[in-house]
């Protein structure tokens, strides 16, 4: 079994992590591009940890411009082995109230400005993205909250839009028919290009709002997201620090994620373009070393 190296990836009002002792900040290089912030590493206990600003310190990128491929592929030549992801989310269940945490088991993905893969033409991959969370890591994500007395609930479908404008009220009442439990912006991105990189992921969703749908509260604007995610942000920090506090030494295996490239890959070896294999040295080197 390897080493666990965790990374979290904080959203909007989850920009520091309590009980994080930091050894150093580094800005990883990336073929990518640039990361959204420089790489903090340190340790919530006895577990190693990546800390990533996922908008970036101050938030200085929206959901349609965060280079979601620099920062995965970053905190994979950092080590990283898993990803525990939180974000803000509205809700489309009158039972899923502002301030529960949604542990999110599948997406469905509506956006459309952005990469959302490392492969392409040149080295053409499919990977399985049935069951896009890692199990593993979401059991461990509802010990913590369980532990903590933080009220969650285990599992739901994340929609995720492209933004950065709020839905309309017919997406909204769209979504809420498909059955959907939460929506934001960015959680799907992040799961795509982690599973090609082989790094499990789990998502920590806070309700913030009911979106536009609810007949008894008014539309979603940026001031009522934010005095939520400040309120709860105590209770955020508290599952996150309980998840790496009790995160074994040795890694536990994600059959999704650790092995999502063994058979992906289409292109011929022969036919693959070696500027496009380069830049995925870290992503894919596990399996293009077998040629």
């Amino acid at each position: 079994m390897s080493k666990a190296i965790i990374g979290v990836i904080g959203g909007s009002g989850l920009y520091s992590l309590a009980g994080f002792k930091p050894e150093r900040e580094e800005r990883i290089v990336s073929p990518w591009g640039e990361a959204s912030d420089a790489l903090r590493f340190g340790r919530v206990g006895d577990t190693e940890v990546v800390f990533l600003a996922r908008h970036g310190r101050g938030h200085k990128y929206s959901p349609s411009t965060i280079n979601y491929r620099a920062n995965i592929d970053a905190l994979k030549r950092a080590g990283v082995t898993d990803i525990l992801a939180v974000s803000a989310c509205g809700s489309y269940k009158r039972d899923y109230y502002p301030g529960l945490f949604v542990l999110a088991d599948q997406f469905i993905d509506r956006t459309f400005k952005r990469e959302t893969s490392f492969f392409g033409t040149g080295c053409v991959a499919h990977v399985g993205f049935a069951h896009p969370t890692s199990a593993v890591l979401r059991k461990r994500a509802a010990a913590a909250a369980a532990a903590e007395g933080i009220a969650h609930a285990d599992g739901g479908t994340y929609v995720c839009m492209e933004g950065p404008q709020f839905s309309t009220y017919a997406e909204s009442m769209h979504y809420q028919s498909l059955g959907a439990s939460v929506i934001g912006m960015t959680a799907a991105t992040e799961a795509k290009l982690a599973r090609e990189a082989e790094i499990a992921y789990a998502l920590v969703a806070m309700v913030t709002d009911f979106d536009c749908w609810h007949d008894e509260h008014g539309p979603v604007d940026v001031a009522s997201v934010m005095k939520v995610m400040h309120d709860n942000a105590e209770k955020a920090n508290r599952l996150v620090a309980r998840v790496l506090k009790d995160y074994p030494a040795e890694r536990e295996p994600c059959p999704l994620s650790d092995t999502a490239l063994e058979v992906a890959i289409m292109t011929h070896p022969d036919m693959r373009d070696a500027a496009l294999l380069a830049k995925l040295d870290a992503v894919a080197g596990r399996v293009l070393a077998k040629g």
